[in-house]
């Protein structure tokens, strides 16, 4: 058996509740091996950019990011334009993970370059659906659909 690469999800949520959640599933289907959590955009930024107390992480963007919209600080469109305007980050795959499901906030997350979008409370088997669909699945496991 191949060992497991350990991939790195970073989770933007400011609710405790949600957060859990979405760790407690990642973790029980092995995807949350180096799962870093933050509690809204401004240290979200601070940790992809090593900057503030992430400055010494090193180098290296997450697999994966799993974005709320509705947080302190700095909202996630605005996180999500920050990754999507910027060459170095532009790639990294982004599913928005939130209970908005304002029209503007989905066109809106479209329009910037979002993977995916899906509305909370999702359950994991749906969470990984989208995943598959997208093909985020195989850029989370480094591996290729063929």
């Amino acid at each position: 058996m191949d060992e497991l690469e350990v991939v790195e999800i970073l989770l933007i949520e400011d609710s405790d509740a949600d957060a859990e959640m979405t760790i407690r599933a990642l973790n029980k289907h092995k995807l949350g091996n180096k799962l870093t959590w933050v509690r809204d955009g401004v240290e979200a930024l601070d940790f992809i950019y090593c900057r503030g107390v992430y400055a010494k992480r090193g180098n290296g963007n997450p697999k994966l990011v799993l974005l709320d919209i509705k947080m302190p600080k700095m909202d996630g469109i605005e996180v999500l334009r920050c990754l999507k305007e910027d060459d170095k980050t532009k790639t990294i795959p982004v599913v928005m993970l939130t209970s908005s499901a304002e029209c503007t906030d989905v066109q809106e997350s479209y329009k910037l370059g979002v993977n995916s979008y899906l509305v909370k409370p999702v359950g994991f088997d749906a969470f990984m659906t989208v995943v598959a669909q997208t093909g985020l699945y195989w850029t989370v496991m480094n591996k290729s659909p063929n």
